[in-house]
Formats: structure tokens, C-alpha cells, sequence
């Protein structure tokens, strides 16, 4: 199928579609171009590792930060490159962090939404392919249906990681409406993206913090990427609750 207009349509998880990427497509790389390519927790990680660098430094260096228009919640964005406003890591070649690259490059064409029950606290998905206009890969004539597309990218670790923030952004929206005081606004952004810097204060300040929220430091796995992340998550979670308890308000 070819695609003359930029359109997201739904496909089921086991539909197959046409799609290959790759310098053998003509559009190698435009998708890397004019982004606002928003990181994960565990993107800012998995990069500052490939970089070898703490994640402190690559977000000084490669990173910028906002406020969530519609969580409230801190959020970070790649810094792009000065010519074009590329991605900072893409050259002629393809992607200079191929092996680490962020969920989202991974999923593209891929687009994963999520709907939390209320009952139950399920978690439903659903999938939509962007068809973008420049987009090449569609012509090509390898099927893959969205399920086999996320295995091969990799990306189960990542969609479990982030799917975890949904309990941060839902005690955000449901008990702490408006914006966060600076200090735990800063100290989310702290936890959840400096991780390295994040875990080396649990000796100090904030492992008394841990403590005081219910959390025991020693759960913190030094050693190991993914349970680092899913510690700061936790932490992020039970942060808000207490805020939300010192302000007075409900918590279910």
C-alpha cells in the first residue's frame, strides 16, 4: 500500500502491515528530522549508559526540560542538534545509539494507547500505525503485524517500565490538580530522570526520605538498570501520596 497523506488509523495487535526501515528505504532518516522527541525514565538511562556518561550530565548536555501541559508532571525532551533541529544522534549513516535508542523510535510507525479501568486497574492497549506522508516504508513488502513489531524492536522492558508511570500520572491528575510547588516538582525530576544522582543520595537525605514514604533503599538494585527505574517510579508514586496527604485531600 502506498500512502499519499499523512493518516493514523487503527490496526489491531495481530494485523499484519507492510513496513521496513533502513538505508535500502529513500527516507532513511527523515523521520529523524523537525522532532520533539519526548524520553522515558528508562530512554534517559539506557542513552546516558551508551554515552557513557551519568545520566546528570547527558541531561545537561543533551536534554531539555518542561512541564507537562496536561499532567503537570516534569517531562524530557532531546535538545536538537543547531542545523535543522535533527535529532543529536542521527548521521548519515542511521543512528549513532541504535542499540539504546528511545522507546518511541522504536516503536515507530507504531503508535501503543493506554486505557487504566477504574474497577479493576487494568490496563487495556490498543495500536494505531502514522502514516506519514515522507514515510517510505510503507511501500516496501515485508508484513509484520504490531505484536511481532514490539518483539523485534525490543521493546518489552521498555513498555513495561513506562507503563508504570501511569500510577504517577494518575495520583498527579486525581488528588494534586494544578501545578506542583517547585521543590516537589524538582524532586520528581530528580528521581525519575537523574537516577544515577537519585541513587547515590540513598545513603543520605533522601534515603531517610525512602524511608519515611514506606520505601526500604536496599530494593534499589545498584546493579541493575531496570530495577533502579521501577525504584524511582515507586518512589515518584508515594511522593505525591504524601503530598497529597499533608495538603489534606483523599487518597484511594
Amino acid at each position: 500500500m502506498k500512502y499519499t497523506d499523512s493518516v493514523v488509523r487503527p490496526i489491531g495487535k495481530h494485523e499484519p502491515f507492510n513496513f521496513s526501515c533502513g538505508p535500502h528505504v529513500p527516507c532513511f532518516n527523515e523521520c529523524c528530522r523537525d522532532l520533539n522527541q519526548f524520553l522515558m525514565p528508562y530512554d534517559v538511562l539506557r542513552l546516558a549508559r551508551h554515552m557513557k556518561t551519568g545520566t546528570r550530565e547527558f541531561l545537561n548536555k543533551w536534554t531539555l526540560s518542561h512541564t507537562g501541559p496536561e499532567t503537570g508532571l516534569p517531562v524530557v525532551t532531546l535538545r536538537p542538534a543547531e542545523d535543522g533541529g535533527k535529532c543529536p544522534f542521527v548521521s548519515c549513516q542511521g543512528c549513532r545509539v541504535y542499540d539504546n535508542r528511545p522507546s518511541s523510535c522504536r516503536m515507530y510507525p507504531l503508535a501503543r494507547m493506554l486505557k487504566r479501568s477504574r474497577q479493576d486497574a487494568r490496563i487495556d492497549e490498543s495500536y494505531a500505525l502514522i502514516c506519514e506522508e515522507h514515510c517510505r516504508g510503507f511501500e516496501q513488502s515485508r508484513a509484520v503485524t504490531p505484536l511481532q513489531w514490539i518483539a523485534e524492536q525490543g521493546l518489552e522492558c521498555y513498555n513495561e517500565l513506562n507503563d508504570a508511570l501511569i500510577e504517577v500520572i494518575s495520583a498527579k491528575q486525581s488528588r494534586l490538580p494544578g501545578p506542583l510547588d517547585k521543590e516537589t516538582a524538582e524532586r520528581l525530576f530528580f528521581a525519575l530522570y537523574d537516577i544515577d544522582s537519585f541513587i547515590r543520595d540513598l545513603a543520605g537525605t533522601t534515603g531517610e526520605e525512602c524511608e519515611n514514604l514506606g520505601l526500604c533503599p536496599d530494593k534499589a538494585d545498584a546493579g541493575n538498570d531496570e530495577s533502579l527505574v521501577r525504584f524511582a517510579v515507586k518512589y515518584a508514586a508515594c511522593l505525591l501520596r504524601h503530598k497529597a496527604e499533608k495538603a489534606g485531600t483523599s487518597w484511594n
